[in-house]
């Protein structure tokens, strides 16, 4: 349903994550027969949660370790690995500085070159530990250094923007990068994204995307939305996009995950993304407080940077536990943010869903009350969802 906004302005309702619940059904199982594997481009993973490309997120060994356990990480091979022989002082000056000197000093940091060598070392570095070698480029760093990933045999390639379409207008002097013929010419699996509608998504589906990642500027450190005023709640474009990819793989019977990427802190979260039709998500500041994370108990996004227009910020996250209290467990704290695949099994058991598949069947309801509802001491004592 459109509802006016004003003569000739009319806009339809779109939902976030914290709007809705999931409802029970008229069966239960038990958490331990709850099946949450899933498939990206060929790579079957048991736990649907990616760690975000952010240089406080993910690093050579964090995409070993997550490969480990089961998830899988991605490399951001336009930042600080790439730039810098040595990423360490890097990151440690990025942790130190003040909030009002931080913009200009990532700008300095991040007009360093990016250095082909390096790009080659780290996917190396990756497989070297036994990892799955995930990386990620932008539109402009795919059409630079695709030939570079590809000589150095990464497993998946994610080509991630702000925006990503196929219909794509550029001055005459800009060479555009052809999602299509990159899909084709790939040797491995690329994944394209962000969008938020369900034309787009198509779109990139047809273009040959082996997955489409969702979501525009609800990450923890991204200021995109407020910048640019662009974006629509996860809840409404996950199911969006979702709705696409049903249409795509009964219209050609190939399949292409849908992964909500963005605006993700707990299991509930996740949960409820996936109720939305997503097959895995991707999230970032989740990991970015593990003790493994190269961020030093930071978080900032991939937009941060920009020499010219940032659209994030880093934010204090600390360090709650390790990466397998995260996702795994055990859990050490009571807010939702530890042991996510337990929740996301948990989650499954009550609602009756013994695979992905059916999670993304159960009953969603708009809850605008969901997370306040009943909740004033934890409220008032910043205790679990009070924090």
């Amino acid at each position: 349903m459109n509802i006016t906004i004003g003569r000739g302005k009319t806009a339809r309702r779109a939902y976030g994550i914290d709007e809705i619940a999931l409802v029970p059904g008229v069966r239960t199982l038990d958490p331990s027969l709850a099946d949450t594997r899933w498939t990206i481009g060929g790579i079957e993973r048991e736990i649907p949660i990616i760690a975000s490309a952010m240089d406080g997120v993910v690093d050579t060994k964090m995409a070993a370790l997550l490969s480990e356990l089961g998830a899988l990480g991605v490399l951001n091979l336009e930042g600080i690995q790439t730039r810098y022989e040595d990423p360490n002082p890097i990151l440690d000056r990025i942790a130190t500085v003040g909030k009002t000197e931080f913009v200009r000093l990532m700008q300095e940091l991040y007009a360093e070159p990016i250095k082909p060598d390096l790009i080659q070392k780290r996917i190396t570095e990756i497989k070297a530990q036994n990892g799955i070698a995930a990386v990620s480029l932008t539109p402009a760093g795919a059409s630079k250094f695709g030939k570079i990933v590809a000589e150095a045999k990464a497993d998946l390639v994610f080509i991630q923007a702000t925006v990503v379409s196929t219909d794509h207008l550029s001055p005459e002097s800009v060479v555009m990068l052809d999602l299509g013929k990159f899909c084709q010419e790939m040797p491995m699996p690329v994944i394209l994204g962000n969008c938020v509608t369900y034309e787009v998504s198509l779109s990139l589906m047809k273009a040959g995307a082996a997955a489409v990642l969702v979501g525009i500027g609800p990450g923890a450190a991204c200021t995109s939305r407020g910048v640019l005023g662009v974006g629509i709640p996860q809840a409404t474009a996950v199911a969006d996009c979702a709705a696409a990819r049903d249409d795509y793989y009964a219209e050609t019977g190939r399949y292409v995950p849908v992964i909500a990427d963005g605006g993700i802190i707990t299991g509930g979260d996740i949960c409820k993304c996936i109720a939305c039709g997503a097959d895995a998500v991707m999230i970032g500041s989740p990991i970015a407080r593990s003790a493994e994370a190269p961020g030093r108990g930071y978080h900032w996004g991939m937009a941060t940077p920009s020499p010219v227009l940032p659209r994030g910020t880093r934010i204090s996250v600390g360090t709650t536990g390790t990466i397998q209290e995260i996702l795994t467990g055990p859990a050490k704290l009571d807010d939702g943010t530890h042991n996510l695949l337990g929740a996301l099994k948990t989650s499954m058991g009550t609602l009756g869903a013994k695979t992905i598949k059916e999670m993304q069947q159960v009953e969603v309801v708009i809850a605008p009350s969901l997370l306040t509802e009943g909740k004033v001491y934890q409220k008032a004592q910043q205790l679990g969802m009070g924090k």
